[in-house]
């Protein structure tokens, strides 16, 4: 069956625009981005830019776990988006799959009355605090010159014949928990005509009640879902044994919607992509840091809709020194894609390069099929790292979460947040390990169990403030440029544990970079490596952290189940970051306080007056710069 996405937009041609904009998204794991080396899945607000030119930037902020509350409280997410909000952005903002833990209870009073700190403090009332924290976001937006827009939850994939239940629309209305007067919780259910219950239906009546722009997605996307059919959205639109989390063809759809309801309301039309008969996500390829030498895979999503011819095919070809392959196994210059009936299939298209050279690098893909072509620009910078002294970082957990190091630079110790060591143990007689780790099933993981023991029920995402790390920061008079990190992580006590693994250089984990997701499966006692080659440089002072996120996907509590962990290492090279002085440095920067220090570390209280040691700057702009001085 052919299908058609058109969009309602108003004409743009010969449109002239004043400035650019950008289009912050804040939301849940359903809109996030996500590392293609690691996982399939993608959120919608992931697959967004592609439908906005015309100097339309796509801002995504949306972060997996979050519910309107915990994204506003914790200090890396609104925080940091309203610092990049300038007058005359736009904020798109979608909130409620979090929102509904507990089942419609908020989770700081139930916290309060029942005294259970293990309770989701993430859950919201629909009437409640929900509608209090996007009153919230809607305010400071405003207040920041920009404009908030609602953007009502996709709808989760639970089918009831030929409608999404009530639970899919994010309407609790067929079951939600009760806080009794004696701190008991019971269930309860109101009629189909009552929206108590009904997160979306609470911010249209915000969006009202403001006069904030609100786009319908949850009606949409359900739609979306009964037009493809339960097979065709199990098979092709979401991820595995999900009824939440998409692939790239059903985030790609997802913003879709989302964009024909901002066309529709004459909302950003200036913008939209008016060529949306060919999709191309993302719209440049962006290579970024890499080594010398290093072999790096991008991904581009194609799809086409009522193409003009309505049959032929589109090639597709890469300058010299890229490769092309839809199964990341056959390489090559260029590649034919067929289409037929106007509509190209959803296809996943690899960019591979491998630097030879150090310095900045570009080039271009096109895509053609005679009468409709796009370019897209191709960039990233090698680096040849020479010379320096090699530095390890390892953490064997066998018996204790003690760290072995080699090289200059210092340990992050190991530490923990709402989990907690149990024991170090085999995770089974049977435990299964990468054949490439060398080691047997007599081999000790850590085995780290939540605080209080028992695992929530229906957690479908991990939990920002629940997590083990570790870590490594660079020495004074020394530049750390990693380009290693690895560790082996598992499941013990049943096959729902989950986890995913990111990195960081804030102290606060934001702008943090996937490197392992195993949300759709882990196997009981079974070891799964994570292996990145990062781009890390940390100047003197700066710390990469590294954490690890678990969660149990279970429909009822659990207890007895440890996430194992083993063989963490974090590698890179050290080098001689010293100068001569800082007046270069000075001349463009203030600079707000100094330290000294002795060559082995020591910290001086005052400035010496003749020898060598380091100095230790701290500029306007938070940096810090370090350089050895000889008096």
């Amino acid at each position: 069956m052919k299908r058609h996405f058109v969009l309602s937009m108003l004409c743009i041609a010969g449109m002239v625009l004043g400035h650019a904009v950008t289009i912050h998204t804040i939301g849940d794991s359903t809109m996030a981005n996500y590392d293609e080396s690691t996982t399939q899945q993608r959120g919608w607000g992931q697959m967004l830019q592609q439908f906005f030119s015309n100097g339309a930037v796509v801002n995504n902020r949306a972060k997996a776990g979050a519910s309107s509350k915990s994204f506003y409280l914790e200090a890396p997410y609104w925080a940091t988006v309203k610092t990049q909000i300038e007058q005359g952005d736009y904020v798109l903002i979608q909130f409620a799959h979090n929102d509904e833990k507990n089942n419609g209870l908020d989770g700081d009073t139930v916290r309060a009355v029942t005294g259970d700190q293990s309770v989701d403090y993430r859950g919201t009332t629909a009437q409640g605090t929900y509608k209090t924290y996007l009153r919230k976001y809607v305010e400071e937006t405003r207040a920041l010159g920009a404009t908030p827009i609602f953007i009502a939850p996709m709808c989760r994939k639970y089918f009831s014949g030929n409608t999404i239940r009530r639970s899919g629309r994010h309407d609790l209305g067929d079951k939600f928990n009760v806080l009794n007067a004696d701190g008991t919780i019971s269930e309860s259910s109101v009629p189909e005509s009552d929206n108590t219950y009904d997160y979306p239906y609470a911010m249209q009546q915000v969006a009202q009640e403001m006069n904030v722009p609100f786009i319908d997605l949850t009606t949409a996307s359900a739609d979306l879902y009964l037009e493809y059919g339960e097979s065709y959205c199990t098979e092709f639109l979401f991820m595995p044994d999900d009824g939440t989390h998409t692939t790239a063809l059903g985030a790609t759809l997802i913003a879709r919607l989302a964009v024909q309801g901002l066309a529709e309301q004459n909302l950003l039309t200036q913008y939209i992509n008016a060529s949306s008969d060919l999709l191309v996500n993302p719209t440049a390829i962006d290579f970024s840091d890499m080594y010398v030498g290093q072999i790096v895979t991008k991904e581009v999503t194609l799809s086409g809709f009522d193409l003009t011819p309505e049959a032929g095919s589109f090639t597709i070809t890469v300058s010299e020194g890229f490769e092309l392959s839809t199964d990341k196994e056959t390489y090559s210059s260029q590649l034919i894609l067929t289409y037929a009936n106007g509509n190209l299939d959803f296809t996943r298209l690899y960019v591979r390069y491998q630097p030879t050279q150090a310095g900045e690098f570009n080039g271009t893909l096109t895509i053609s099929n005679g009468t409709i072509s796009k370019e897209l620009p191709i960039s990233g910078n090698a680096i040849q790292l020479q010379g320096g002294t090699r530095v390890l970082a390892y953490w064997d957990l066998t018996s204790n979460d003690d760290a072995e190091l080699e090289g200059p630079a210092t340990i992050v110790e190991e530490s923990w947040s709402g989990m907690e060591v149990q024991k170090y143990s085999a995770p089974n007689a049977n435990t299964t390990w990468p054949a490439e780790s060398g080691f047997t099933t007599e081999r000790k993981t850590q085995r780290n169990l939540i605080v209080g023991g028992t695992w929530p029920a229906g957690e479908i995402d991990e939990v920002s403030t629940r997590y083990i790390q570790f870590g490594i920061q660079a020495n004074l008079a020394t530049e750390l440029n990693i380009d290693s990190i690895g560790l082996y992580v598992g499941g013990a006590g049943g096959n729902g544990m989950r986890c995913r693994v990111w990195y960081s250089l804030n102290e606060d984990f934001s702008n943090a970079v996937a490197i392992g997701d195993f949300s759709g499966s882990m196997v009981s006692n079974t070891m799964y490596a994570v292996s990145a080659t990062p781009v890390v440089r940390l100047t003197a002072g700066e710390t990469l952290y590294l954490r690890i996120f678990p969660w149990y996907n279970s429909s009822s509590p659990a207890t007895g189940k440890t996430l194992c962990l083993s063989a963490v290492t974090i590698r890179g090279i050290a080098r001689d970051a010293s100068s001569t002085g800082i007046t270069d440095v000075e001349q463009q920067l203030e600079v707000v306080s100094r330290e000294y220090f002795t060559l082995d570390g020591r910290r001086l209280l005052v400035e010496p007056q003749k020898g060598i040691y380091i100095l230790r700057a701290k500029m306007s702009d938070g940096s810090f710069q370090v350089h050895k001085i000889l008096k």
